[in-house]
């Protein structure tokens, strides 16, 4: 596991900028999470996979241009929902920052959890906090999906550069006139229990305290999340 970089260390102990450093509930689902993505190599093969196992289906919602990914959606609740994402075999010119994601893609085997997404609020806010902290970060990145029905989906993405192997999410704020994706995804399904597991949990720990994040973590060998979501016929867990 990666360590992190001694000036962002030093702003986490010291708990500076991002205060105040909390001590959270160990909640089954993070109050900020605002999506979870499953990753597979074959979109029809993911919606499948979680239709299965649930009951419900997943529907299509759109391509990611540039960045060669589609992706379908399923809700898990209030501002909450599941993005199954694959490569968008349509697309052959793929920005720079996207190309390492759809080769991972492409190489899974079966559907693993590949990130989870949060929503701080006012990211230029909230990226104004991180450098004050010494945290590196990328961005705020706007980007932009079409609807199958033609509407336009606008956000900004905030990318930290060091997520501690996936358990970090990287966050995100939804353009003022965008419909949330939960809002008209399948529904039927909720998020039960979402967290980490790391060999080192109180390192962890304060780190997501330092970032507002009520993530609760297990002890692992291996860095990885899990999810439970349940459905109308029956429970998927799935892991990174």
């Amino acid at each position: 596991m990666q360590t992190i970089r001694r000036r962002s260390f030093i702003a986490i102990t010291a708990g500076a900028a991002l205060t105040p450093l909390l001590t959270w509930a160990a909640d089954e689902v993070p109050s900020l999470l605002d999506h979870v993505l499953l990753g597979c190599n074959d979109l029809d093969g993911g919606m499948d996979f979680v239709e299965e196992r649930t009951g419900v289906r997943p529907a299509i919602g759109g391509v990611h241009p540039g960045r060669g990914t589609r992706n379908a959606l399923l809700s898990l609740g209030e501002r909450r929902y599941l993005e199954i994402i694959a490569p968008d075999p349509k697309q052959d010119r793929i920005e720079p920052f996207a190309q390492k994601q759809v080769a991972h893609l492409k190489q899974l085997t079966s559907p693993h959890l590949i990130g989870w997404a949060a929503h701080p609020g006012d990211l230029e806010k909230f990226s104004v906090r991180l450098r004050e902290a010494g945290i590196a970060f990328n961005g705020p990145r706007a980007g932009s999906r079409q609807r199958p029905d033609g509407k336009l989906l606008q956000w900004k993405t905030l990318n930290l550069k060091d997520d501690r192997d996936g358990l970090l999410p990287f966050f995100i704020e939804w353009s003022a006139d965008s419909l949330h994706p939960s809002k008209d995804a399948p529904k039927g399904c909720r998020l039960t229990h979402f967290a980490g597991l790391t060999p080192n949990i109180d390192e962890l720990t304060k780190i997501a305290n330092l970032l507002q994040l009520d993530l609760s973590f297990s002890r692992g060998d291996q860095p990885a999340l899990k999810a439970t979501i349940v459905g109308p016929k029956g429970e998927l867990k799935v892991t990174s």
